[in-house]
Protein backbone atom coordinates (compact mmCIF):
# COMPACT_ATOMS: atom_id res chain seq x y z
CA UNK A 1 0.00 0.00 0.00
CA UNK A 2 2.85 2.26 0.92
CA UNK A 3 4.84 1.79 -3.01
CA UNK A 4 1.20 2.75 -4.29
CA UNK A 5 0.60 5.86 -2.29
CA UNK A 6 4.20 6.84 -3.28
CA UNK A 7 3.69 5.91 -6.51
CA UNK A 8 -0.04 7.99 -7.04
CA UNK A 9 2.59 10.79 -5.17
CA UNK A 10 4.76 10.81 -7.92
CA UNK A 11 2.22 11.15 -10.49
CA UNK A 12 0.22 13.40 -9.23
CA UNK A 13 3.69 15.75 -8.64
CA UNK A 14 4.52 15.42 -12.45
CA UNK A 15 1.45 16.24 -13.02
CA UNK A 16 1.62 19.37 -11.12
CA UNK A 17 4.94 20.49 -12.83
CA UNK A 18 2.82 20.79 -16.52
CA UNK A 19 2.10 24.09 -16.64
CA UNK A 20 0.31 25.32 -19.54
CA UNK A 21 0.00 29.00 -18.30
CA UNK A 22 2.88 31.60 -19.73
CA UNK A 23 5.73 32.33 -17.41
CA UNK A 24 7.16 36.06 -17.18
CA UNK A 25 4.82 37.56 -18.81
CA UNK A 26 2.98 39.20 -16.38
CA UNK A 27 4.69 41.14 -13.87
CA UNK A 28 3.67 42.14 -10.11
CA UNK A 29 1.25 45.70 -10.51
CA UNK A 30 3.27 46.76 -7.30
CA UNK A 31 7.01 47.77 -7.65
CA UNK A 32 7.05 46.16 -3.47
CA UNK A 33 7.57 42.74 -2.22
CA UNK A 34 4.49 40.61 -2.42
CA UNK A 35 2.90 40.20 0.79
CA UNK A 36 -0.33 38.61 0.57
CA UNK A 37 -3.46 39.02 2.55
CA UNK A 38 -5.58 36.46 0.78
CA UNK A 39 -5.14 33.61 -1.82
CA UNK A 40 -6.83 32.74 -5.20
CA UNK A 41 -10.19 30.65 -4.43
CA UNK A 42 -10.14 31.16 -1.18
CA UNK A 43 -13.48 30.04 0.76
CA UNK A 44 -14.93 33.50 1.59
CA UNK A 45 -18.70 34.32 2.49
CA UNK A 46 -21.10 32.94 -1.17
CA UNK A 47 -18.07 32.92 -3.14
CA UNK A 48 -14.66 31.63 -3.81
CA UNK A 49 -11.38 34.74 -4.13
CA UNK A 50 -11.23 35.39 -7.27
CA UNK A 51 -7.41 36.64 -7.17
CA UNK A 52 -5.24 37.50 -4.64
CA UNK A 53 -5.24 40.48 -2.34
CA UNK A 54 -1.93 42.18 -2.25
CA UNK A 55 -1.24 44.28 0.85
CA UNK A 56 -0.19 47.81 0.38
CA UNK A 57 1.69 48.10 3.67
CA UNK A 58 -1.54 49.46 5.20
CA UNK A 59 -1.39 52.85 2.93
CA UNK A 60 -3.39 53.91 0.01
CA UNK A 61 -2.04 55.60 -3.01
CA UNK A 62 0.84 52.84 -3.85
CA UNK A 63 1.51 52.81 -8.21
CA UNK A 64 -0.54 50.32 -9.77
CA UNK A 65 1.29 49.12 -12.64
CA UNK A 66 0.32 47.67 -16.09
CA UNK A 67 1.02 43.54 -15.71
CA UNK A 68 1.83 43.34 -19.50
CA UNK A 69 1.37 45.15 -22.70
CA UNK A 70 -2.53 45.71 -23.59
CA UNK A 71 -5.89 48.43 -23.57
CA UNK A 72 -8.17 49.04 -21.08
CA UNK A 73 -10.97 46.93 -21.92
CA UNK A 74 -13.52 47.91 -18.67
CA UNK A 75 -13.32 50.89 -16.03
CA UNK A 76 -16.15 50.41 -13.23
CA UNK A 77 -16.75 52.43 -10.46
CA UNK A 78 -19.04 51.34 -7.97
CA UNK A 79 -19.82 51.91 -3.82
CA UNK A 80 -19.76 48.25 -3.27
CA UNK A 81 -17.91 45.03 -4.51
CA UNK A 82 -14.62 45.92 -6.48
CA UNK A 83 -14.97 49.77 -5.68
CA UNK A 84 -12.94 51.28 -8.43
CA UNK A 85 -11.77 49.17 -11.03
CA UNK A 86 -9.66 48.33 -13.76
CA UNK A 87 -9.57 45.56 -16.64
CA UNK A 88 -6.51 45.45 -18.82
CA UNK A 89 -6.77 42.98 -22.25
CA UNK A 90 -3.93 42.46 -23.26
CA UNK A 91 -2.29 40.47 -26.77
CA UNK A 92 -2.56 36.71 -25.71
CA UNK A 93 -6.06 36.87 -25.03
CA UNK A 94 -5.45 36.88 -20.87
CA UNK A 95 -7.35 39.83 -18.60
CA UNK A 96 -5.87 41.19 -15.64
CA UNK A 97 -7.98 42.93 -12.70
CA UNK A 98 -7.15 45.93 -10.53
CA UNK A 99 -9.84 46.58 -7.39
CA UNK A 100 -10.29 48.72 -4.74
CA UNK A 101 -8.25 51.33 -6.15
CA UNK A 102 -7.63 54.77 -5.07
CA UNK A 103 -8.10 56.27 -8.34
CA UNK A 104 -6.91 55.59 -11.78
CA UNK A 105 -4.09 57.21 -13.64
CA UNK A 106 -4.74 60.72 -15.01
CA UNK A 107 -5.80 59.86 -19.12
CA UNK A 108 -8.06 56.97 -17.34
CA UNK A 109 -9.25 59.11 -14.72
CA UNK A 110 -9.94 62.11 -16.91
CA UNK A 111 -12.36 60.02 -19.26
CA UNK A 112 -13.82 58.40 -16.46
CA UNK A 113 -14.47 62.15 -15.04
CA UNK A 114 -16.12 62.85 -18.00
CA UNK A 115 -18.25 60.20 -17.79
CA UNK A 116 -19.70 60.49 -14.27
CA UNK A 117 -20.31 64.28 -15.12
CA UNK A 118 -22.47 63.86 -18.31
CA UNK A 119 -24.10 61.32 -16.57
CA UNK A 120 -24.15 62.94 -13.50
CA UNK A 121 -23.40 59.54 -11.13
CA UNK A 122 -20.50 58.55 -9.56
CA UNK A 123 -21.10 55.22 -10.14
CA UNK A 124 -20.48 54.11 -13.64
CA UNK A 125 -19.32 51.39 -15.48
CA UNK A 126 -17.54 52.35 -19.26
CA UNK A 127 -16.39 49.28 -22.10
CA UNK A 128 -13.31 51.81 -24.09
CA UNK A 129 -13.02 50.27 -27.22
CA UNK A 130 -9.72 48.45 -28.40
CA UNK A 131 -7.03 51.03 -28.67
CA UNK A 132 -8.46 53.92 -26.98
CA UNK A 133 -6.50 53.22 -23.66
CA UNK A 134 -3.62 51.63 -24.82
CA UNK A 135 -1.21 50.67 -21.95
CA UNK A 136 2.43 49.53 -21.97
CA UNK A 137 3.76 47.24 -19.58
CA UNK A 138 5.75 48.85 -16.20
CA UNK A 139 2.90 52.13 -17.50
CA UNK A 140 1.41 53.27 -13.78
CA UNK A 141 -2.28 52.91 -15.02
CA UNK A 142 -3.92 53.13 -10.95
CA UNK A 143 -3.13 53.79 -7.53
CA UNK A 144 -3.89 51.32 -4.64
CA UNK A 145 -6.66 52.11 -2.17
CA UNK A 146 -9.65 51.07 0.28
CA UNK A 147 -13.07 51.68 -2.22
CA UNK A 148 -15.85 49.00 -2.48
CA UNK A 149 -16.19 46.19 0.04
CA UNK A 150 -12.57 46.05 1.11
CA UNK A 151 -12.08 45.57 4.20
CA UNK A 152 -8.25 47.44 4.82
CA UNK A 153 -6.22 49.23 1.90
CA UNK A 154 -4.74 46.21 -0.54
CA UNK A 155 -5.07 45.73 -4.17
CA UNK A 156 -7.03 42.91 -5.53
CA UNK A 157 -5.59 41.30 -8.30
CA UNK A 158 -7.02 38.82 -10.92
CA UNK A 159 -6.13 37.45 -14.32
CA UNK A 160 -8.58 36.16 -16.62
CA UNK A 161 -9.01 34.34 -19.82
CA UNK A 162 -11.07 34.64 -22.71
CA UNK A 163 -14.38 33.44 -21.24
CA UNK A 164 -14.07 35.81 -18.10
CA UNK A 165 -12.59 32.69 -15.77
CA UNK A 166 -9.95 33.76 -13.39
CA UNK A 167 -7.45 31.52 -13.02
CA UNK A 168 -4.72 31.62 -9.73
CA UNK A 169 -1.97 34.08 -10.69
CA UNK A 170 0.15 32.07 -8.96
CA UNK A 171 0.05 29.76 -12.54
CA UNK A 172 1.82 32.98 -14.23
CA UNK A 173 4.63 33.14 -11.52
CA UNK A 174 2.82 36.20 -9.31
CA UNK A 175 2.62 35.08 -5.73
CA UNK A 176 4.97 35.51 -2.36
CA UNK A 177 7.04 32.82 -0.44
CA UNK A 178 5.59 30.13 1.39
CA UNK A 179 7.92 27.86 3.19
CA UNK A 180 5.39 26.78 5.85
CA UNK A 181 2.94 24.23 5.92
CA UNK A 182 -0.86 24.12 5.90
CA UNK A 183 -2.38 23.52 9.17
CA UNK A 184 -5.15 21.12 9.67
CA UNK A 185 -7.86 22.78 12.77
CA UNK A 186 -10.68 19.60 12.93
CA UNK A 187 -12.04 16.62 10.85
CA UNK A 188 -15.23 15.34 10.58
CA UNK A 189 -17.32 12.52 9.93
CA UNK A 190 -20.27 12.09 8.05
CA UNK A 191 -22.92 9.38 7.56
CA UNK A 192 -24.12 9.56 4.59
CA UNK A 193 -27.43 7.16 4.58
CA UNK A 194 -29.85 6.30 7.04
CA UNK A 195 -28.08 2.89 7.78
CA UNK A 196 -24.46 4.20 8.23
CA UNK A 197 -23.09 5.17 11.32
CA UNK A 198 -19.78 6.61 13.08
CA UNK A 199 -19.15 5.44 16.29
CA UNK A 200 -22.81 4.69 16.96
CA UNK A 201 -24.31 7.64 15.63
CA UNK A 202 -25.68 8.65 12.38
CA UNK A 203 -24.80 12.56 12.90
CA UNK A 204 -22.13 14.20 12.04
CA UNK A 205 -19.36 13.95 14.54
CA UNK A 206 -15.97 15.48 14.82
CA UNK A 207 -13.00 13.54 15.12
CA UNK A 208 -9.93 13.64 17.75
CA UNK A 209 -6.78 14.90 16.22
CA UNK A 210 -3.43 14.06 17.23
CA UNK A 211 -0.58 16.07 15.72
CA UNK A 212 2.64 13.85 14.10
CA UNK A 213 6.51 14.30 13.00
CA UNK A 214 6.70 17.29 10.07
CA UNK A 215 3.30 18.65 10.42
CA UNK A 216 1.48 14.82 10.29
CA UNK A 217 -2.15 14.13 11.58
CA UNK A 218 -3.53 11.44 13.03
CA UNK A 219 -6.99 11.16 14.22
CA UNK A 220 -8.72 9.28 16.82
CA UNK A 221 -10.09 5.73 15.11
CA UNK A 222 -13.19 5.62 14.65
CA UNK A 223 -15.94 2.55 14.14
CA UNK A 224 -17.96 3.11 11.26
CA UNK A 225 -20.73 1.17 8.49
CA UNK A 226 -22.42 1.89 5.32
CA UNK A 227 -21.57 4.99 3.04
CA UNK A 228 -19.47 7.66 4.97
CA UNK A 229 -17.23 10.84 3.72
CA UNK A 230 -15.02 13.25 6.17
CA UNK A 231 -14.55 16.93 6.46
CA UNK A 232 -11.89 18.90 6.89
CA UNK A 233 -10.76 22.30 7.70
CA UNK A 234 -7.73 23.53 7.05
CA UNK A 235 -6.02 26.82 5.99
CA UNK A 236 -2.50 28.26 4.82
CA UNK A 237 0.06 30.61 5.81
CA UNK A 238 2.12 32.40 3.60
CA UNK A 239 5.36 33.86 4.54
CA UNK A 240 5.74 37.65 5.84
CA UNK A 241 1.90 37.41 6.75
CA UNK A 242 -0.69 35.60 9.85
CA UNK A 243 -3.15 35.51 7.53
CA UNK A 244 -4.82 32.64 7.19
CA UNK A 245 -5.05 31.40 3.24
CA UNK A 246 -6.51 28.95 1.35
CA UNK A 247 -4.97 25.99 0.51
CA UNK A 248 -4.20 24.66 -3.09
CA UNK A 249 -4.96 21.07 -3.57
CA UNK A 250 -6.65 18.60 -1.15
CA UNK A 251 -6.72 14.48 -2.19
CA UNK A 252 -7.93 11.48 -0.69
CA UNK A 253 -6.90 7.85 -0.58
CA UNK A 254 -8.91 4.96 0.65
CA UNK A 255 -6.92 1.85 1.78
CA UNK A 256 -4.16 3.13 -0.84
CA UNK A 257 -7.01 4.30 -4.10
CA UNK A 258 -7.60 7.63 -5.14
CA UNK A 259 -10.90 8.54 -3.45
CA UNK A 260 -11.28 12.34 -4.87
CA UNK A 261 -9.35 15.15 -5.85
CA UNK A 262 -9.83 19.11 -5.33
CA UNK A 263 -7.88 21.10 -6.91
CA UNK A 264 -7.91 25.06 -6.73
CA UNK A 265 -6.89 26.50 -9.92
CA UNK A 266 -9.39 28.44 -11.41
CA UNK A 267 -13.80 28.66 -11.71
CA UNK A 268 -15.98 29.93 -13.16
CA UNK A 269 -18.38 32.86 -11.81
CA UNK A 270 -21.53 30.81 -12.92
CA UNK A 271 -19.89 28.13 -10.00
CA UNK A 272 -19.03 30.20 -7.20
CA UNK A 273 -22.10 30.78 -5.43
CA UNK A 274 -21.99 26.75 -5.44
CA UNK A 275 -18.99 27.22 -2.34
CA UNK A 276 -21.69 26.51 -0.30
CA UNK A 277 -22.10 23.28 -1.62
CA UNK A 278 -18.54 22.22 -0.63
CA UNK A 279 -18.63 23.39 2.51
CA UNK A 280 -20.35 22.33 5.82
CA UNK A 281 -23.48 25.12 5.54
CA UNK A 282 -25.48 24.37 8.47
CA UNK A 283 -22.05 24.16 10.32
CA UNK A 284 -21.04 27.42 8.87
CA UNK A 285 -24.09 29.04 10.06
CA UNK A 286 -23.95 28.22 13.47
CA UNK A 287 -20.11 28.17 14.11
CA UNK A 288 -18.80 30.51 11.63
CA UNK A 289 -16.24 27.94 10.50
CA UNK A 290 -15.94 26.32 6.94
CA UNK A 291 -15.59 22.67 7.05
CA UNK A 292 -14.64 21.43 3.73
CA UNK A 293 -16.46 18.40 2.65
CA UNK A 294 -14.57 15.33 0.68
CA UNK A 295 -17.46 14.09 -0.57
CA UNK A 296 -19.65 15.35 -3.45
CA UNK A 297 -23.41 15.75 -2.35
CA UNK A 298 -26.10 15.52 -5.67
CA UNK A 299 -26.73 18.83 -7.60
CA UNK A 300 -22.90 19.93 -6.94
CA UNK A 301 -22.01 21.60 -10.08
CA UNK A 302 -18.77 22.35 -8.99
CA UNK A 303 -15.44 21.82 -11.91
CA UNK A 304 -12.89 21.83 -8.59
CA UNK A 305 -12.85 18.45 -8.08
CA UNK A 306 -10.81 16.89 -10.54
CA UNK A 307 -10.97 13.19 -9.79
CA UNK A 308 -13.73 11.61 -7.87
CA UNK A 309 -14.04 7.83 -7.47
CA UNK A 310 -17.57 7.23 -6.06
CA UNK A 311 -17.97 11.11 -5.53
CA UNK A 312 -15.25 10.81 -2.49
CA UNK A 313 -17.91 8.24 -0.58
CA UNK A 314 -16.25 5.46 0.94
CA UNK A 315 -18.37 2.23 1.94
CA UNK A 316 -16.83 0.50 5.04
CA UNK A 317 -18.36 -3.45 5.23
CA UNK A 318 -18.60 -4.84 8.64
CA UNK A 319 -16.21 -6.59 10.18
CA UNK A 320 -13.52 -5.13 7.87
CA UNK A 321 -10.47 -2.33 8.57
CA UNK A 322 -9.11 0.41 6.21
CA UNK A 323 -7.48 3.58 6.37
CA UNK A 324 -8.87 6.83 5.20
CA UNK A 325 -5.97 9.42 4.18
CA UNK A 326 -6.36 13.08 3.12
CA UNK A 327 -3.07 15.30 1.84
CA UNK A 328 -3.38 19.03 1.75
CA UNK A 329 -0.60 21.47 -0.43
CA UNK A 330 0.06 24.65 -0.87
CA UNK A 331 1.20 25.74 -4.18
CA UNK A 332 4.80 25.52 -3.22
CA UNK A 333 4.21 22.22 -2.49
CA UNK A 334 4.41 22.20 1.37
CA UNK A 335 2.27 19.35 2.65
CA UNK A 336 0.27 17.76 5.28
CA UNK A 337 -0.99 14.57 5.92
CA UNK A 338 -4.07 12.95 8.01
CA UNK A 339 -4.64 9.42 8.49
CA UNK A 340 -7.91 8.10 9.73
CA UNK A 341 -7.91 4.43 10.77
CA UNK A 342 -11.72 3.02 10.54
CA UNK A 343 -12.72 -0.54 12.22
CA UNK A 344 -16.15 -1.68 10.01
CA UNK A 345 -18.48 -2.61 12.68
CA UNK A 346 -22.41 -2.70 12.17
CA UNK A 347 -24.70 -1.90 14.78
CA UNK A 348 -28.21 -2.50 16.13
CA UNK A 349 -28.27 0.41 18.82
CA UNK A 350 -26.56 3.50 16.91
CA UNK A 351 -28.37 6.85 17.56
CA UNK A 352 -30.72 8.10 14.65
CA UNK A 353 -30.63 11.26 13.40
CA UNK A 354 -33.56 13.22 14.36
CA UNK A 355 -35.50 14.69 11.14
CA UNK A 356 -38.26 17.59 12.39
CA UNK A 357 -41.35 16.70 10.68
CA UNK A 358 -43.60 20.00 9.43
CA UNK A 359 -46.41 20.83 7.85
CA UNK A 360 -44.21 21.49 4.68
CA UNK A 361 -42.16 19.72 3.09
CA UNK A 362 -39.91 21.49 -0.30
CA UNK A 363 -39.49 19.53 -2.78
CA UNK A 364 -36.01 20.85 -4.52
CA UNK A 365 -36.80 20.35 -8.27
CA UNK A 366 -40.27 21.44 -7.92
CA UNK A 367 -41.75 25.24 -7.31
CA UNK A 368 -43.21 25.61 -3.87
CA UNK A 369 -45.85 28.08 -3.16
CA UNK A 370 -46.30 28.56 0.91
CA UNK A 371 -49.28 30.81 2.12
CA UNK A 372 -50.12 31.96 5.42
CA UNK A 373 -51.98 35.36 6.60
CA UNK A 374 -50.92 38.86 4.51
CA UNK A 375 -47.61 36.33 3.46
CA UNK A 376 -46.92 34.62 0.01
CA UNK A 377 -43.39 32.87 -0.49
CA UNK A 378 -42.85 31.92 -3.91
CA UNK A 379 -39.74 29.19 -4.37
CA UNK A 380 -38.83 28.58 -8.17
CA UNK A 381 -37.50 24.92 -8.41
CA UNK A 382 -34.05 23.93 -7.65
CA UNK A 383 -33.82 26.98 -5.69
CA UNK A 384 -32.30 24.48 -3.03
CA UNK A 385 -29.58 21.53 -3.41
CA UNK A 386 -31.70 18.95 -1.32
CA UNK A 387 -35.36 18.11 0.02
CA UNK A 388 -36.56 18.86 3.29
CA UNK A 389 -39.22 19.61 5.66
CA UNK A 390 -39.33 23.60 5.83
CA UNK A 391 -40.63 25.58 9.02
CA UNK A 392 -43.14 28.08 7.53
CA UNK A 393 -45.30 30.65 10.50
CA UNK A 394 -46.72 33.74 10.35
CA UNK A 395 -47.33 36.63 13.26
CA UNK A 396 -47.99 39.52 13.94
CA UNK A 397 -46.53 40.84 10.55
CA UNK A 398 -43.83 38.55 10.90
CA UNK A 399 -42.89 35.39 9.10
CA UNK A 400 -40.59 32.61 10.24
CA UNK A 401 -39.18 30.61 7.39
CA UNK A 402 -37.04 27.96 8.87
CA UNK A 403 -33.59 28.49 10.12
CA UNK A 404 -30.96 29.92 8.26
CA UNK A 405 -28.83 26.68 7.92
CA UNK A 406 -29.66 25.93 4.80
CA UNK A 407 -28.24 27.16 1.12
CA UNK A 408 -30.11 28.69 -1.59
CA UNK A 409 -28.28 28.70 -4.86
CA UNK A 410 -30.61 31.24 -6.17
CA UNK A 411 -33.17 33.90 -4.86
CA UNK A 412 -36.69 33.22 -3.79
CA UNK A 413 -39.71 36.31 -3.18
CA UNK A 414 -41.02 36.89 -0.11
CA UNK A 415 -44.44 38.72 -0.39
CA UNK A 416 -46.06 40.88 2.52
CA UNK A 417 -49.47 42.20 1.46
CA UNK A 418 -49.88 45.72 3.48
CA UNK A 419 -53.72 46.67 2.11
CA UNK A 420 -54.26 46.54 6.33
CA UNK A 421 -52.08 49.52 7.14
CA UNK A 422 -53.48 52.91 6.21
CA UNK A 423 -52.67 54.41 3.07
CA UNK A 424 -50.73 57.34 4.38
CA UNK A 425 -48.23 54.85 6.49
CA UNK A 426 -47.38 52.49 3.70
CA UNK A 427 -44.71 54.61 1.55
CA UNK A 428 -43.14 53.76 4.87
CA UNK A 429 -42.38 50.55 5.00
CA UNK A 430 -39.58 48.05 3.77
CA UNK A 431 -38.99 44.52 4.92
CA UNK A 432 -36.14 43.64 6.67
CA UNK A 433 -34.59 40.39 8.06
CA UNK A 434 -34.31 40.38 11.63
CA UNK A 435 -30.84 38.69 13.14
CA UNK A 436 -31.40 35.86 16.27
CA UNK A 437 -30.40 39.21 18.72
CA UNK A 438 -33.70 41.13 16.92
CA UNK A 439 -31.67 43.59 14.98
CA UNK A 440 -33.60 44.35 12.18
CA UNK A 441 -31.22 44.53 8.31
CA UNK A 442 -33.09 46.23 5.21
CA UNK A 443 -33.95 43.88 2.41
CA UNK A 444 -34.21 45.60 -0.99
CA UNK A 445 -37.75 45.91 -0.92
CA UNK A 446 -39.77 46.59 -4.03
CA UNK A 447 -43.18 48.45 -3.27
CA UNK A 448 -45.98 47.40 -5.28
CA UNK A 449 -49.17 48.70 -4.27
CA UNK A 450 -50.68 46.40 -1.44
CA UNK A 451 -47.74 44.43 -1.43
CA UNK A 452 -44.25 44.85 -0.44
CA UNK A 453 -41.79 42.26 -1.78
CA UNK A 454 -38.40 41.22 -1.42
CA UNK A 455 -35.71 38.49 -3.12
CA UNK A 456 -33.69 36.82 -0.97
CA UNK A 457 -31.17 33.60 -0.86
CA UNK A 458 -31.18 33.63 3.04
CA UNK A 459 -34.46 31.57 4.94
CA UNK A 460 -34.94 32.86 8.60
CA UNK A 461 -37.06 35.72 9.78
CA UNK A 462 -38.40 38.40 8.18
CA UNK A 463 -40.67 41.43 9.43
CA UNK A 464 -42.53 44.41 7.98
CA UNK A 465 -40.38 47.66 9.68
CA UNK A 466 -41.26 51.38 9.27
CA UNK A 467 -38.73 54.30 8.55
CA UNK A 468 -39.87 57.73 9.31
CA UNK A 469 -36.58 59.54 10.11
CA UNK A 470 -34.85 60.70 7.37
CA UNK A 471 -31.21 60.49 6.80
CA UNK A 472 -28.52 62.75 8.38
CA UNK A 473 -26.41 65.14 7.02
CA UNK A 474 -23.45 66.96 9.13
CA UNK A 475 -20.46 69.31 7.39
CA UNK A 476 -16.98 68.23 8.20
CA UNK A 477 -14.92 71.46 6.79
CA UNK A 478 -17.50 73.49 5.70
CA UNK A 479 -19.05 76.25 7.93
CA UNK A 480 -22.16 78.60 6.76
CA UNK A 481 -20.47 81.97 5.14
CA UNK A 482 -17.18 80.77 5.74
CA UNK A 483 -14.04 80.50 3.56
CA UNK A 484 -12.36 77.38 2.56
CA UNK A 485 -9.64 78.14 0.01
CA UNK A 486 -6.92 76.08 1.52
CA UNK A 487 -8.94 72.90 1.49
CA UNK A 488 -9.03 70.73 -1.61
CA UNK A 489 -11.56 68.73 -0.52
CA UNK A 490 -15.02 68.97 0.42
CA UNK A 491 -16.13 66.62 3.31
CA UNK A 492 -19.79 65.28 4.47
CA UNK A 493 -20.97 62.93 6.64
CA UNK A 494 -24.50 60.91 6.03
CA UNK A 495 -26.14 58.12 7.34
CA UNK A 496 -29.36 56.84 8.06
CA UNK A 497 -29.74 54.10 10.59
CA UNK A 498 -33.15 52.62 9.84
CA UNK A 499 -33.69 51.40 5.77
CA UNK A 500 -30.11 53.25 4.85
CA UNK A 501 -28.95 54.94 2.30
CA UNK A 502 -30.13 55.02 -1.67
CA UNK A 503 -29.15 58.03 -3.17
CA UNK A 504 -27.39 61.25 -3.06
CA UNK A 505 -27.48 64.74 -5.52
CA UNK A 506 -24.94 67.21 -4.77
CA UNK A 507 -25.08 70.97 -6.50
CA UNK A 508 -23.17 73.83 -6.09
CA UNK A 509 -24.79 76.94 -7.49
CA UNK A 510 -26.80 74.73 -9.61
CA UNK A 511 -24.55 73.07 -11.11
CA UNK A 512 -23.54 69.26 -10.29
CA UNK A 513 -20.76 67.98 -8.26
CA UNK A 514 -19.28 64.61 -8.01
CA UNK A 515 -19.22 63.71 -4.46
CA UNK A 516 -17.09 60.52 -4.07
CA UNK A 517 -19.72 58.37 -1.50
CA UNK A 518 -17.80 55.75 0.84
CA UNK A 519 -20.23 53.81 2.83
CA UNK A 520 -17.43 52.09 5.05
CA UNK A 521 -17.00 55.88 6.83
CA UNK A 522 -20.53 57.15 5.50
CA UNK A 523 -18.43 60.04 3.74
CA UNK A 524 -19.37 62.42 1.34
CA UNK A 525 -16.57 63.97 -0.55
CA UNK A 526 -16.12 66.29 -3.54
CA UNK A 527 -12.56 67.31 -5.19
CA UNK A 528 -12.38 71.09 -6.02
CA UNK A 529 -9.97 70.16 -8.63
CA UNK A 530 -12.88 69.30 -10.80
CA UNK A 531 -12.79 72.75 -11.54
CA UNK A 532 -16.86 73.20 -11.30
CA UNK A 533 -16.61 76.38 -8.82
CA UNK A 534 -15.92 79.29 -10.89
CA UNK A 535 -17.34 81.98 -7.87
CA UNK A 536 -16.46 83.21 -4.75
CA UNK A 537 -19.49 83.02 -3.43
CA UNK A 538 -20.98 79.47 -3.50
CA UNK A 539 -24.25 78.02 -2.79
CA UNK A 540 -24.01 74.14 -1.54
CA UNK A 541 -26.88 71.69 -1.84
CA UNK A 542 -27.42 68.53 -0.97
CA UNK A 543 -30.09 66.75 -1.09
CA UNK A 544 -29.45 62.44 0.65
CA UNK A 545 -32.84 59.80 0.23
CA UNK A 546 -33.12 56.74 2.23
CA UNK A 547 -34.78 53.07 0.71
CA UNK A 548 -38.06 54.13 1.45
CA UNK A 549 -38.25 57.66 -0.04
CA UNK A 550 -37.59 59.75 3.38
CA UNK A 551 -35.20 62.53 2.43
CA UNK A 552 -33.31 65.16 3.63
CA UNK A 553 -31.56 68.50 2.39
CA UNK A 554 -28.42 70.56 3.55
CA UNK A 555 -27.50 73.78 2.25
CA UNK A 556 -24.90 76.24 3.22
CA UNK A 557 -22.94 79.30 1.96
CA UNK A 558 -19.04 79.25 1.84
CA UNK A 559 -16.39 81.50 -0.04
CA UNK A 560 -13.63 80.50 -1.99
CA UNK A 561 -10.74 81.79 -3.95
Amino acid sequence: MRLLIFGLIIITQCAFAQNPYPQDYFRSPLDIPLVLAGTFAELRSNHFHSGLDIKTQQTEGLKVYAAADGYVSRIKVSFYGYGKALYITHPNGYVTVYAHLKKFSEPIETLIKQEQYKNQSFEIELFPEAGKLEVSKDEVVAFSGNTGGSAGPHLHFEIRDKSETPINPMLFGIGSADSTRPKLVSVFAYPLEEDSHVNSTNESIELRLRPQSVGNYIAESIEAYGAIGFGIETYDRLDLASNKNGVYNIQTFFNGNRSIEIDFKKFTFNETRHLNRLIDYEYYSTKRKRIQKLFIQPNNPLSLYTYKHENGIIRIQDSLSGVYKVRVRDYDNNEIWLTIPIKGKKRADYKRKIIKATDHFLYANQPTTLEKGNVTVTIPKNTFYDDFFIDFNVSNDTLKLHQPTIPAQKNFSINFDISHYQEKDRRQLYLASVSKYGKLYYSRTINKGNILTTKTKYLGTYTIATDATPPTIEPINVQENKWISNYRYLKLKIDDEESGINSYRATINGKWILMEYDYKKNSLIYDFNDNIIADTKNNLRVIVTDNVGNSSTFETTFYRK
